[in-house]
């Protein structure tokens, strides 16, 4: 969905040109938006499910995919404790959907971060596969996207996300080792992840993922009936069919009509928009002068024929990681985890199966049940 991002700034670049953003381009080094670096200690506590959240439907929403109907069905919620700017009482409801490995392996549990506006039925695909090959996996929403709590939270800036993003993995991991995987512009939440929490995270995955684009340019002074008439446009089916196309090298496969259904239901939640209106005022994620600082072995995967972000990405990341490697998939375009999941699942499993992760196998042995 990066470049449903990418058309939405345009979007609201061109229609507020009259309210002085006429001239805009999105950065590589930080904006007017100071961003708010400190971190509160959350204490730990027991996971609590999250009684009030109810599974997507999708059958009734007209998705025909059984592999998104198996993931829906798997979805939880639980509530994890965040600092009192976020929500005052001190918890949100995040989602989830775990995929309990299929075999015994020493591997690491893989924690999957999905894209811009999307939700974990993304890995729908993926997830499955990689527990055959005995990944314990975890793909997780956002704070404010996918099926998260909506109602009750007073922020959905990058920084809520990522400080909820921790507190799920510290209530879901119980001191577990993890790696985690970004797609698109879900690995910029992924390497602010790493870049504060390198004692937990031992591994990273970057699939197509935004690391070198900063903020979200002049949307974040917009006023906020500005942002709310603007954000409108990414419920239209016109929009998200436009992303759909252009994000798969195989259109006719998998740019379908029931692909668009799905990236779409979570927007037809109350609430999303305010949830997304927040994330665009708090000035977004500013990942580029964090990627050097992650030391965790890091594998780059990308769609050979992606046509959103350009390939230099790629190549950006292997020159900046201190210790990675690029494995390019092919025939594929933006989503390799959608287009091509049985190549993806086997160049994650060769990754966190090599001797990279010996020291890490010990601390994994106890895998939680949730």
């Amino acid at each position: 969905m990066e470049k449903l991002y990418l058309l939405l700034i345009g979007i609201f670049a061109y229609s507020t040109s009259n309210y002085n953003c006429n001239a805009f381009t999105l950065s590589n080094s930080p904006s007017s938006f100071a961003r708010v670096t400190s971190r509160t200690t959350l204490t730990k506590t027991a996971v609590a499910t999250d009684t009030s959240f109810v599974q997507p439907d999708t059958l009734s929403n007209g998705i025909t995919e059984q592999a998104c109907a198996d993931a829906a069905a798997k979805m939880q919620r639980i509530e994890v404790p965040v600092p009192t700017n976020v929500a005052e009482d001190g918890t949100v409801g995040i989602s989830y959907i775990h995929w309990k490995a299929e075999t015994k392996t020493n591997t690491m549990p893989l924690l999957l971060v999905h894209g811009f506006d999307s939700s974990c039925l993304e890995y729908r695909r993926l997830g499955p596969k990689l527990a055959a090959l005995g990944i314990d996996t975890y793909a997780v929403d956002l704070l404010g996207w996918g099926y998260t709590q909506l109602d009750n939270v007073q922020s959905f800036s990058a920084q809520a996300k990522v400080e909820a993003l921790k507190s799920f993995w510290d209530s879901i991991g119980q001191e577990r080792n993890v790696c985690v995987a970004g797609a698109s512009l879900g690995g910029a939440a992924a390497i602010e992840f790493a870049a504060i929490n390198p004692d937990v995270v031992k591994g990273c995955i970057f699939i197509d993922a935004q690391g070198f684009v900063d903020g979200v340019g002049p949307m974040a002074s917009l006023p906020k009936f500005l942002a709310q008439a603007g954000v409108q446009v990414l419920k239209s089916e016109p929009l998200r069919n436009s992303a759909n196309n252009m994000s798969y090298y195989d259109k006719e496969t998998y740019a379908t009509e029931d692909a668009l259904k799905v990236g779409r239901l979570h927007c037809l939640r109350e609430g999303w928009d305010n949830a997304l209106v927040s994330f665009m005022l708090s000035g977004g994620f500013y990942p580029s002068e964090q990627v050097s600082q992650i030391t965790a072995p890091s594998l780059i995967l990308w769609g050979r024929q992606d046509t959103i972000l350009e390939i230099e990405f790629a190549q950006k990341f292997l020159d900046t990681l201190p210790d990675a490697q690029l494995k390019w998939v092919e025939e594929c375009g933006h989503v390799p985890h959608l287009e091509q999941p049985d190549a993806t699942a086997k160049l994650i499993s060769s990754f966190l199966s090599s001797e990279k992760f010996s020291s890490n196998m010990s601390k994994n042995d106890n895998v939680n049940e949730m």
